[in-house]
């Protein structure tokens, strides 16, 4: 019989839901660093619209990190589990948040610097989402 550690698993809904946030931000923010920073041209890449898209797919990845600070975020700190990959991604977010919000509000004079950190932190966290959200869960096996 295979027994799952269930510290730090979330409710079926969640899982989705995270999904979902984080990866449709990454997504159109990828799409976006592609058309408007490099050039590359597309129906959607750098438009308006994918960055209106962008946007909202922050907000509702920002929704999904409030939903797992409290359960999932304290159950792997105790744990110890992936604990690298997840205060990585904590911090990644955090910035995130801030340089989007700079990006709006921030001063003139910033707003180059700002804009690099944003996409650099951007592709980082999408890389250690990844890794953090698929790597292999360890089983405890009893008889």
């Amino acid at each position: 019989m295979t027994i799952s550690n269930r510290l730090g698993k979330m409710p079926s809904w969640q899982r989705p839901f995270v999904l979902l946030g984080m990866w449709s931000a990454s997504i159109t923010g990828i799409m976006y660093l592609l058309g408007h920073e490099f050039q590359i041209q597309g129906l959607l890449l750098g438009s308006h619209s994918i960055l209106v898209w962008h946007g909202i797919a922050a907000m509702i990845a920002s929704i999904a990190l409030g939903s797992i600070l409290p359960n999932h975020l304290k159950a792997g700190w105790k744990s110890k589990r992936k604990l690298l990959s997840g205060i990585s991604q904590l911090a990644f977010l955090l910035t995130l948040l801030i340089t989007g919000a700079l990006l709006y509000y921030g001063p003139e004079e910033m707003r180059d610097l700002v804009i690099m950190t944003h996409w650099l932190v951007g592709i980082a966290f999408a890389l250690v989402f990844l890794l953090h959200s698929t790597r292999a869960r360890k089983r405890v096996f009893s008889y």
